[in-house]
């Protein structure tokens, strides 16, 4: 076993579960991992989250407790071992929203617009103290992971792209810098239990929220319905929107106006996160979801309020085509550098 290995091995046996049938259940963009333990009929969730690789486990117990104390299904601490980055958690079971809705595609808008209706109620109470809070510029800047990472790899250029975030961080301090909320930031269909037999908003089930800061009303909608992994149907996306203003009583045409601006910063963002995953971590997979979030990208740029920063855009980005994707895929290095 590997060094990482047993140090799991001694935490989950501190918490009595030592004798438990161990699997591997999931892991994802970071350098977390996650097991299901199975133990005498009874199952838990074993986060693993090595220290100093930017995800610390005090943060998800923080968030976790702020999120059930407002009634909302964030996975019950079991164990903790802070100091090596290990949790057990609650086992929520295996119903994500993306499971739920291959298997029952009429399950989409109740599904979609029930998470929406869970951010309307997380952001009606105060957020935890201390959270991070960036600025409008920060967030401009964050997008240019964009031109930095997917434009280099695509052109060779290493381009100016100080007026793409100027524009940006223009757009984002004039329509989408009001008040700030609690967002959990990767709020989507991966991310995301159906819970039926819980009540109200329990039915919700919450996961990976240890990167929550401030920001946006509008943002984790835009991530719930402009999902980076998987088309949302208009129909969802629309009702989960109208939902949502319903609830917080957002003016349409500005609420409209900060969507498309947090939705084009957020497109772009991810854009230069996954070419950077193939071309730094050696994970070229996320590179297949590059179209898709291209055209959640030219659907926000389409926003009148956003002509110019489309014309720099046009100026800074080629399109993921099948050739430069092919491009950008051949650099993905054998041995990536973690």
């Amino acid at each position: 076993m590997s060094g990482r290995s047993d140090l799991a091995g001694a935490f989950i046996a501190r918490a009595g579960w030592g004798a438990a049938e161990r699997r591997h259940l999931a892991g994802d963009a970071s350098d977390r991992s996650y097991e299901r333990l199975t133990l005498a009929g009874r199952t838990a969730v074993l986060m693993d989250a090595p220290p100093g690789k930017g995800d610390d486990p005090a943060d998800f117990l923080a968030i976790a407790a702020h999120l059930r104390g407002l009634g909302l299904s964030a996975p019950e601490v079991l164990a903790e071992d802070l100091a090596q980055g290990f949790l057990l958690l609650e086992d929520l079971g295996d119903d994500l929203f993306v499971r739920c809705i291959a298997a029952d595609p009429a399950l989409e808008v109740p599904l979609i617009v029930a998470a929406a209706e869970v951010l309307a109620h997380l952001q009606a109470s105060p957020a935890p103290a201390g959270l991070p809070d960036l600025s409008a510029a920060d967030w401009a800047e964050a997008a240019a992971f964009a031109p930095d990472w997917y434009g280099f790899a695509a052109t060779g250029v290493k381009a100016d792209r100080a007026d793409f975030t100027a524009e940006l961080g223009e757009l984002l301090a004039a329509h989408a810098d009001g008040p700030r909320v609690l967002i959990l930031r990767d709020y989507h269909a991966e991310n995301l239990l159906w819970l039926p037999a819980r009540e109200g908003l329990a039915k919700v089930g919450l996961l990976d929220f240890q990167l929550a800061q401030m920001g946006q009303p509008g943002y984790d909608l835009v991530s719930l319905v402009q999902d980076a992994r998987r088309d949302v149907g208009a129909e969802a996306a629309e009702a989960a929107v109208r939902r949502f203003m319903d609830l917080t009583g957002a003016e349409e045409a500005a609420f409209r106006r900060a969507l498309a601006v947090l939705g084009a910063q957020r497109a772009l963002r991810i854009i230069g996160i996954f070419a950077r995953l193939c071309l730094v971590a050696g994970k070229p997979g996320y590179l297949a979801h590059l179209p898709r979030v291209w055209g959640q990208l030219r659907q926000n740029l389409s926003h009148t309020a956003l002509t110019r920063l489309a014309r720099l855009c046009d100026a800074l980005l080629p399109p993921p085509t099948p050739e430069t994707l092919d491009r950008i895929r051949q650099q993905c290095p054998t041995n990536p550098v973690r």
